[in-house]
């Protein structure tokens, strides 16, 4: 793979938790991962990018770390990690992980020194009394009260108290983070919450300050070559995205307004129009995303009659056409393909497993839904431990219980089932994506005019798609039929539908 596999590269997400348990707890690990590695290989992805591995309580999912060095026990241990990454070399695919830099956990050493010791408080936001009126992201205060009578700040759960990037301990601490991963191989890491670190008292998103944090960071994985910082950049202004984007700062970072755009035509049309506007100045490749981890399964979204995704549960438990859902993830996979930059698949997309909007609210993990008072269902519901092999749950996972259950109607998306039905999800990605290999990722596109109800569009390679929004079937143009979502109807492109043609 080029110094710059990035631009066009494949990205599978894998939740680990969910993904595969090797040791029968009911919880994935490195063990069930480094098994599945071939499927992995066999799906024609380029790289995986891992939430959090590193040890944590699991206040939130792992997002609140306890250690930047380590590897969560349950998950395995840092050797597991290291021939993990080595393994997933030899079979060339990249690694890529999370890396936490706004906030730490209440179970860090740094943050209980700053209890014992009041000297060491100025790595984290201390004051005698909030200094803000801010709410918490997942619901509440934003400041919590430690025993001395002090407050401390935690734009997230009170689990999770924000660092102080005034601190110049800090930026040395996730320095050598970097380096400390990169030396072990690690090819990339993706940025959460990439826009919130510097913070002023009256503001904590998308200050200049950030800036500098990637400058030096960037001059990091350059020294290794063939490095990637991706961001987790939510900013609604595409000028300010932009920035985060210059020459010498991220790589790439994540397109939350393909993500989170209704399935219309005009306004996919807009959004991949602005997507590559932003993007096609400053040189770097755009991302296309359809779900992740913190979002309602696309199956489920776009089986509603609101199509669009807003957080908050707004939606939750809203009716949707499962049916109409599936059809539609299968045109919409084929179109995200197709557009140039890389790609993200979340695990279970390539299965197209929808969301589970009825667990008990006892086995309901996510802060979201504790902090709100259960007003907010939280993000468990695609969290749902992946299903493999078998009639019954926990359908090849592993061998205990997993740790949220998982739909008995899912027998029918194991990825055995799947396997050998050439019309399935899984082979629709294995094909979509062998065929990006060659044809598609990083480059230029061309519009067609084939109507307003149409996505339509060449790619440098020659390749055509054709995404129908529309109600009606249209003619397909001459041409050699590469690969489609659904079947055609008498040689023209029925509703929600993609084909690919050359």
């Amino acid at each position: 793979m080029s110094q710059t596999w990035w631009r066009g590269a494949a990205i599978y997400q894998v939740y680990l938790r969910s993904f595969a348990d090797g040791n029968g707890d009911g919880i994935g690990d490195l063990a069930g991962l480094r098994a599945r590695l071939p499927y992995l290989r066999d799906l024609g992805i380029d790289a995986v990018w891992l939430n959090p591995w590193y040890p944590s309580p699991m206040a939130d999912g792992g997002y609140d770390v306890a250690d930047y060095r380590g590897i969560e026990p349950v998950f395995g241990t840092l050797a597991e990690a290291e021939r993990f990454i080595e393994e997933a070399h030899g079979l060339g695919v990249k690694v890529v992980i999370d890396v936490v830099p706004n906030h730490s956990s209440t179970e860090s050493a740094w943050f209980k020194e700053a209890l014992a010791d009041p000297a060491k408080r100025d790595r984290f936001w201390f004051g005698d009394e909030p200094l803000n009126d801010w709410q918490s992201i997942f619901g509440g205060p934003a400041w919590t009260q430690v025993p001395d009578g002090q407050w401390y700040l935690h734009l997230f759960a009170p689990e999770q108290p924000d660092l102080n990037w005034a601190n110049p301990e800090v930026h040395r601490e996730f320095e050598d983070v970097l380096r400390f991963w990169f030396e072990r191989g690690v090819d990339g890491f993706r940025v959460d919450s990439a826009a919130l670190l510097v913070k002023s008292d009256t503001a904590y998103e998308d200050l200049d300050g950030v800036h500098d944090v990637y400058r030096r960071w960037r001059e990091i994985a350059d020294e290794y070559g063939g490095r990637v910082l991706i961001g987790e950049v939510w900013l609604p202004d595409q000028e300010r995205f932009a920035r985060y984007l210059r020459p010498d700062e991220l790589h790439t970072a994540f397109n939350f307004d393909f993500l989170s755009c209704p399935w219309d035509p005009a306004e996919l049309r807009r959004v991949i129009d602005l997507t590559l506007a932003t993007h096609t100045p400053i040189g770097a490749p755009p991302t296309w995303v359809l779900s992740n981890h913190d979002v309602t399964r696309v199956v489920t979204r776009y089986g509603r009659a609101d199509t669009a995704f807003e957080h908050g549960g707004r939606l939750h438990g809203a009716p949707s056409d499962l049916e109409l859902g599936y059809r539609r993830a299968r045109a919409a996979a084929l179109l995200a393909m197709a557009l140039p930059g890389s790609v993200y698949v979340y695990q279970g997309e390539e299965l197209g497993l929808p969301e589970v909007e009825d667990l008990p609210d006892e086995l309901r993990q996510d802060p979201m839904y504790a902090r709100s008072g259960g007003a907010n269902p939280g993000r468990d519901g695609c969290r749902v431990p992946l299903p493999w092999s078998g009639e019954e749950p926990p359908f090849g996972f592993g061998a205990g219980t997993p740790w949220l259950p998982q739909p008995e109607s899912w027998r029918k998306l194991t990825a055995e089932a799947q396997r050998t039905d050439l019309g399935s999800m899984l082979n629709l990605y294995r094909s979509g994506l062998r065929l990006r290999r060659d044809l598609l990722g990083d480059g230029t596109l061309t519009w067609l005019p084939l109507g307003d109800q149409v996505l339509a569009f060449t790619r440098d390679s020659g390749l055509t798609s054709i995404t129908n929004l529309g109600p009606t079937p249209v003619p397909l143009p001459p041409g050699r039929v590469l690969l489609t979502s659904g079947r055609l109807e008498d040689g023209a492109v029925p509703s929600d539908t993609t084909v690919w043609l050359t």
